[in-house]
């Protein structure tokens, strides 16, 4: 659903934003929590953003998905175990059932309608629990071999560790790089990818960091933040995912 924001000088000419849903935090089932950057580089790099409700009603959610032209998966807390089949994990963190459930479905409405989907972070483990994906529910306790730093003691705009980049990804389209250094603010991370997923990036201690779709156009998670990162390659990601919004 494209805007119609205005007109030139000269006339005519319309100015066509696509409208990219926001999904927010959602504190004591109250209250939307949401970093105001992330609706900036939306807004920056030539999308309309709109903040979603954590919504479970299912025509509310079929009819946020036909409206939307992309959605952006936002990072966050925990998600609830129970939706990749187990049981909390003794460090599993605060997870909010309500988004979980919201997001999720959308997630699953957006792909079906093959409209483009960017993960950060939580959403880039959003992306893959719903096309049938596991993850770690804390990778310290969880994931064998020496874990490198993933919860930075640094400014989330600094970024301290490097990933690797598949050649023949849709990621490394977008940043013309095999390699990234990238800032990280998790405990959790993919595990096991979904149905129609690909892993396009791993860190160097093999914890996966970023994953896309081998079916839609564009259905891309990373586990890092590029919102709070200034780099050419962080920039062409939001370009990259407002671009393909515009031709849904």
């Amino acid at each position: 659903m494209y805007i119609i924001l205005a007109f030139n000088e000269g006339g005519g000419k319309r100015y066509m934003k696509p409208l990219i849903g926001i999904s927010a935090g959602l504190k004591e089932n109250t209250v939307l929590s949401l970093h105001k950057i992330n609706y900036e580089k939306i807004s920056e790099n030539g999308g309309l953003p709109i903040v979603l409700p954590n919504v479970i009603d299912n025509e509310l959610l079929q009819a946020f998905a036909e409206k939307l032209d992309g959605l952006l998966l936002t990072g966050g807390g925990d998600i609830d175990p129970i939706l990749f089949g187990e049981e909390p994990h003794k460090d599993l963190g605060e997870v909010s059932p309500m988004r979980d459930h919201f997001e999720i479905n959308l997630t699953e409405e957006m792909l079906d309608l093959d409209k483009p989907v960017l993960g950060i972070c939580r959403g880039s483990q959003v992306l893959s629990v719903a096309t049938g994906g596991t993850i770690y529910q804390d990778i310290y306790a969880q994931k064998r071999g020496g874990i490198l730093q993933h919860k930075q003691k640094a400014p989330r705009e600094h970024a301290s560790h490097f990933v690797q980049i598949a050649e023949d990804s849709l990621l490394y389209a977008i940043v013309k790089t095999n390699q990234l250094k990238v800032n990280t603010f998790h405990h959790q991370a993919i595990k096991d990818v979904g149905k129609n997923i690909q892993i396009s990036s791993r860190a160097n201690d093999g914890v996966i960091e970023a994953i896309e779709s081998n079916k839609n156009a564009f259905a891309l998670g990373v586990q890092w933040h590029p919102e709070f990162l200034n780099d050419a390659a962080s920039q062409s990601i939001f370009k990259a995912f407002i671009g393909a919004s515009l031709t849904t």
